[in-house]
């Protein structure tokens, strides 16, 4: 069955949408203890960019594949059953990986493989999620419920290194896997009882070429998406270095001991989570575009100082400063989005955006995995930095030089 929009309720909190907030974030929560294990796991074994390059690409381009294609399953599908049925099977191929790990098949393969499969399930549900918020909520609280939930996202992310860290040093990755299947089910019972509307959707026979190709033509053809996509390429290209190899940095720079790259977590999702109350509290950005700039320059600044900053608390506290970006950038991102994109053309629009915007991040650590193990990961975050600064500031001329030519 198809969803339609629901044309109501302008409170604040709906049943609909507390229940989605709580199944969606303990869903994250257990992926994000597997994620934090398995790549601290790797670390402990390899302390190999390679490595850390080749997991940072089985995370992100089975993700990055599917999306187009789950772009237009969101427009034509129910999103809430995309949503659960790529949980479920998530959860599967996690619990499969927790038998392997039980009888003893522990190579970094197998740990390729499930994450893989993992980033494919992923893929299937993300256009979807992103897609159902305003089907959920009132066009006047998005900003606010995004906050919101980068709040409890952020919450959750200062204790899943903390529960990860903790479950791979008093027992094994394995136990990590069986916490992810079962916050998933949870999650999943949750998601059952919520109501989604059905969005209107036009008739005609199902095609992906042309629902793609749809898509792609509509995003395009709007100059503040297309703006977005270009500016969004080059910033998550220049923020690969501190986004994948702060953990190998830690490890070389100041120790390997499984609390401090716990802690290099903590401090990002302490930053995290007051950009989320931050945003939570100042309920919209009348600016989004110069808010996406802000938050562009903000990490770069932050970016460069990491690769300076020494003692280790200098540095948590520089990677606290810098997480307090994160939540607002992805806010207004994500609002700017669905207020300016038709609610049929959604799933497409917000899969295209992850689509040629991240893959600039797996091209990034093809570059900067075996670059890591040549020169210092502190030379390339300052350089990165310094680039990200000038994304920024262009990224907002761009914009405004735009907006007096259409005016």
């Amino acid at each position: 069955m198809n969803d339609l929009p629901q044309q109501g309720p302008k409170k604040l909190f709906t049943p609909s949408i507390v229940l989605f907030l709580v199944s969606q974030n303990l869903s994250i929560f257990g992926s994000s203890v597997v994620a934090y294990a398995i790549i601290w796991y790797v670390t402990l074994k390899t302390s190999s960019g390679v490595w850390m390059m080749a997991v940072t690409l089985a995370t992100m381009l089975p993700y990055l594949f599917i999306s187009l294609y789950s772009g237009v399953w969101a427009d034509r599908y129910s999103r809430k059953y995309l949503i659960m049925y790529s949980d479920f099977f998530i959860a599967l191929a996690t619990f499969g990986l927790f038998l392997a790990f039980r009888m003893g098949y522990s190579s970094l393969w197998l740990l390729l493989l499930v994450s893989v499969i993992r980033s494919l399930g992923s893929g299937i549900q993300g256009p979807a999620v992103s897609a159902i918020f305003p089907q959920l909520v009132a066009q006047e609280h998005l900003t606010r419920i995004q906050g919101i939930n980068q709040t409890i996202r952020a919450v959750l992310s200062l204790l899943a290194p903390a529960v990860g860290g903790l479950v791979l040093g008093l027992m094994d990755i394995s136990w990590t896997f069986l916490l992810d299947v079962t916050t998933a089910i949870l999650a999943l019972l949750v998601f059952g009882f919520i109501k989604v509307g059905r969005i209107e959707r036009k008739e005609g026979s199902y095609s992906m070429r042309s629902d793609m190709r749809e898509g792609l033509s509509y995003t395009f053809s709007n100059p503040i998406l297309r703006n977005l996509i270009i500016y969004y390429a080059f910033a998550f290209f220049l923020v690969t270095p501190a986004a994948i190899l702060t953990p190998l940095l830690v490890g070389r720079s100041f120790g390997p001991e499984i609390w401090k790259l716990t802690a290099n977590e903590i401090a990002w999702t302490a930053g995290s989570l007051a950009g989320g109350v931050f945003v939570s509290l100042k309920g919209s950005f009348k600016d989004k575009v110069h808010t996406i700039a802000i938050s562009l320059v903000g990490f770069g600044i932050g970016f460069t100082l990491l690769g300076v900053a020494k003692p280790f608390v200098l540095y948590l506290m520089v990677m606290g400063f810098v997480g307090i970006f994160m939540p607002i950038l992805a806010t207004a991102e994500t609002v700017l989005i669905q207020e300016i994109v038709e609610p049929e053309k959604m799933g497409r629009v917000f899969s295209i955006v992850e689509l040629l915007s991240g893959l600039s991040m797996p091209l990034g650590i093809l570059l900067y995995g075996p670059l890591a193990d040549v020169v210092s990961i502190e030379s390339m975050l300052i350089v990165s930095g310094l680039l990200l600064v000038l994304v920024g500031l262009l990224y907002q001329r761009t914009n405004r030089r735009m907006i007096r030519q259409r005016g």
